[in-house]
């Protein structure tokens, strides 16, 4: 498998569920600061996708998926025993698909516009960091109760929340206020699978 990516933007939680699992990927790197988004080579990566954004998963056999949630699902049900994701007929799994819309709807997409373009200004900037602060309080009310998002232990959730929560470190935001958030992102980032994801994508040595 191939997965399409960047440095440290969304597709970095499906490299490291990837990792965690201990599933091969050849890893393609994609220029997100040209428009078009290029590979290395200088295609188009509409020539892979044609949303022409990262993630996106080539399999084996010339599929190509998009969408990251999908993909992230897709590779935890590749190794059911890596234990990413609950079974798919247990009640859990529905609590893993809530809180990959939370995090896909509330913090990926409240971050994405201010992170990506600036030149939306001030103002967006200052409505974007007012409904992160309502939504970090809805992940420090539920890890102030557990560890991990879903089920007690590290999943797919977790790894996309890292990703998404990582960005307030380059953005400035002091996290102090919710004093479970900072305990949470060490404690997933001192997993050696994420740890490996993250040097692999040049963040860290």
């Amino acid at each position: 498998m191939k997965l399409y990516y960047a440095p440290g933007v969304c597709s970095m939680a499906a490299h490291i569920v990837a990792v965690e699992a201990g599933i091969p990927l050849h890893l393609a790197k994609v220029d997100i600061g040209s428009e078009p988004h290029r590979l290395e080579d200088g295609r188009d990566l509409k020539a892979v996708s044609a949303k022409g954004v990262v993630p996106v998963l080539e399999l084996d056999n010339g599929e190509v998926l998009t969408e990251g949630v999908a993909i992230l699902l897709y590779l935890a049900d590749q190794k059911p025993e890596a234990m990413l994701a609950p079974a798919k007929d247990s009640f859990e799994r529905y609590r893993l698909q809530e809180w990959l819309t939370f995090i896909s709807s509330e913090l990926h997409k409240t971050f994405s516009p201010w992170l990506f373009h600036p030149e939306y200004g001030v103002q967006a900037a200052d409505v974007a960091r007012e409904r992160l602060r309502e939504r970090f309080q809805v992940l420090e009310a539920h890890l102030a109760k557990q560890d991990y998002l879903v089920g007690g232990r590290f999943s797919v959730a977790d790894a996309y929340c890292f990703t998404i929560m990582n960005w307030s470190r380059g953005r400035g935001i002091d996290l102090s206020p919710w004093p479970h958030l900072a305990p949470y992102l060490s404690r997933i980032g001192e997993r050696p699978g994420v740890h490996a994801a993250l040097v692999a994508e040049g963040l860290r040595k």
